[in-house]
């Protein structure tokens, strides 16, 4: 009978050591870390603490995960209420700048808006491009990563050279009318895998308070 044959038999017999208690006290196994050999009993023991820290592990993770989603949350929530207090197209555009840098630790952030008329003399509204309106159009939700527009280093000035990662999301109504940018010289800050909601929300917030202003 091989090894296989007998865990079958005893998954299948879970009476087996009820029929055979005493051999409960004179099975002896190798330590799972090496050593003397010890006891089942003492070996079950040890599968439990091994068991319990990695439960413990999981849980301080989630743990951290909720509060770092907690903070993330409050942030939102104080640039809502910013772009809510916002009285002015000038307004909105320098409250999402300001929260991004400062508030979320964004380093380099940068819009640009092909719609509307009568609009200030801002870099926003100058030089859209027929593949930048193309690219935002098919951004159905944001895109992380190296760069992907070739012109998007040049919104940042002199630091446009240094970046690295990238985060695009497109602004929208019924249709895309402007681009997010945000931009780091950490080539890990915007990763392809990394996870888009609260961008994406971010991306939301932003096209509403603007299009109270865009006619």
């Amino acid at each position: 009978m091989n090894s296989e044959a007998v865990a079958q038999y005893l998954h299948e017999n879970p009476e087996f050591f009820e029929q055979h208690s005493a051999l409960l006290a004179e099975i002896f196994i190798p330590h799972p870390h090496g050593g003397r050999a010890i006891s089942i009993a003492e070996r079950q023991q040890l599968a439990l603490r091994d068991k319990n820290r990695l439960l413990e592990t999981k849980l301080r993770e989630l743990i951290q995960f909720g509060e770092e989603n907690d903070a993330i949350s409050e942030k939102m929530h104080r640039l809502s209420l910013s772009l809510l207090g916002a009285r002015d197209l000038d307004s909105v555009l320098n409250t999402a700048y300001f929260n991004l840098r400062e508030d979320f630790d964004v380093p380099h952030v940068a819009i640009r808006i092909w719609a509307g008329a009568d609009l200030p003399a801002r870099p926003e509204f100058m030089g859209a491009t027929i593949e930048m309106c193309a690219f935002a159009d098919e951004l159905v939700t944001p895109k992380c990563g190296p760069q992907l527009l070739e012109e998007a280093p040049s919104w940042f000035g002199e630091a446009g050279p240094n970046l690295r990662s990238f985060a695009y999301v497109a602004m929208r109504s019924e249709q895309s009318f402007g681009l997010l940018a945000l931009a780091s010289e950490d080539v890990q800050r915007f990763y392809p895998e990394m996870g888009t909601l609260y961008l994406k929300r971010l991306g939301e917030l932003v096209s509403a308070a603007l299009l109270r202003y865009l006619k």
